[in-house]
């Protein structure tokens, strides 16, 4: 039986004596019941654009990462383009709806927030995980008085029915799924008719021969991490309740003063590799916004929950450690990446030294998601230099997006 509570506890940052004492809990029960045995690590992303923009975002993400084009399941309301590392990582469910018209609960949540509303159908939706029995593990987690969609409403948000999907988090406003695979089985999801797409296998085909052309097919390994950004009030419950949803334990968490927020990680409790279920961030202020006119702090996080809404903020892919050209493989690759037009919120930051180097870049047209690139030197396991998350967040704080939304 795991005992999620075992693992060493990392971060300086001082939580609640409500969090200390249900964390341990949440996760005791959770072990007891079966829980942490029955739910794996992630299986698929799901993310949402504007219509019209899914081939120009594989294409994107073909120079940027290192997912691959496998086939567009076609189904009632959207273009659902299945990308794929392997079966070792998370695949990415990439939703284009058909009509730009179209109103439901995932447009609903961009339209409460003044920047988020402007790319109305875009957004990171969640992530669903691999479990042994999806009615047992459902059952049980609405038992602890978690809400899932009904299979109509499924149908009526045109996902896949082969996977049970909680309702959005107030928290978070993503969902977590889950879909029963063994772990020798291929993933399939039930939705739509399936196609070889010959426009996305084009726009996919570019964004390859793009990244083979500035040498960094191999440099881009898999996501490292996925970061969520939260209000403040709620950086305990988002953590508590991933925890409950999820096979994850708590990893830590830590103050960084100089930006007036904590980051704070949760990770797969099988020891898995990230590579093959990402660790899960929630980043939030220290304090929230209605205060800040007394202090005076800097808000970047907070600033961007309020125009953005909760919501994912990035996906973290690990860079291969070495060097190329004299430059570490990092430097070398957002060098290459800029050279064909993607813009770079700062230049890279840490060191050998401090153990990783860092770097944001712009948040995309199509989805609004920031991809971070991260290179470890040697055996280091952290997820960030406390130097080097101050200025990350500062320099995401400062987008002019997030700006933007003060109008």
């Amino acid at each position: 039986m795991f005992d999620s509570n075992s693992f060493q506890r990392f971060g300086d940052k001082q939580n609640s004596a409500f969090f200390e004492e249900y964390v341990t809990r949440v996760l005791a029960e959770r072990d007891r019941s079966g829980l942490t045995e029955m739910i794996g690590g992630i299986e698929a992303l799901v993310i949402a654009v504007e219509p019209g923009k899914s081939l120009e975002y594989i294409s994107e993400l073909a120079l940027m990462t290192p997912y691959h084009y496998l086939v567009t399941l076609d189904s009632t309301k959207h273009m659902t383009h299945i990308l794929r590392i392997d079966m070792n990582s998370p695949d990415i469910l990439l939703r284009e709806i058909k009509d730009p018209d179209y109103s439901d609960l995932f447009r609903s949540l961009n339209d409460q927030y003044p920047v988020g509303a402007r790319r109305p159908h875009s957004r990171y939706l969640g992530e669903i995980l691999r479990v042994t029995n999806r009615y047992d593990v459902v059952a049980m987690q609405q038992e602890r008085e978690f809400r899932f969609l009904t299979m109509g409403q499924l149908a009526e948000l045109d996902l896949p029915l082969n996977m049970s999907i909680s309702k959005p988090s107030p928290y978070t406003h993503n969902v977590v799924g889950y879909m029963e695979r063994s772990p020798e089985g291929l993933r399939v999801y039930q939705h739509g008719f399936s196609l070889i797409m010959p426009e996305a296998q084009a726009a996919y085909e570019r964004g390859k021969a793009m990244q083979e052309y500035i040498g960094i097919k191999d440099m881009i390994l898999p996501i490292d991490h996925l970061a969520t950004r939260v209000y403040s009030q709620n950086r305990e419950a988002a953590l508590l309740e991933y925890l409950a949803l999820s096979s994850y334990y708590y990893w830590g968490s830590y103050d960084i003063k100089d930006q007036n927020s904590s980051t704070n990680v949760t990770k797969n409790v099988r020891g898995a590799p990230e590579s093959s279920s990402p660790a899960k961030v929630f980043t939030a202020n220290n304090t929230p916004y209605c205060v800040n006119h007394l202090d005076k702090l800097p808000s970047p996080t907070e600033n961007f929950v309020r125009n953005y809404g909760p919501r994912l903020h990035h996906m973290a892919l690990t860079v291969a450690d070495g060097q190329t050209n004299g430059m570490e493989n990092i430097d070398f690759a957002v060098g290459a990446i800029s050279s064909q037009g993607k813009r770079f919120l700062l230049d890279t930051v840490g060191s050998r030294e401090e153990g990783l180097k860092q770097i944001f870049s712009s948040a995309s047209e199509y989805s609004s998601l920031i991809i971070e690139y991260v290179q470890r030197f040697g055996s280091f396991q952290g997820f960030f230099a406390r130097d080097n998350v101050a200025q990350l967040t500062f320099a995401a704080g400062t987008d002019e997006g997030v700006q933007a939304g003060n109008l």
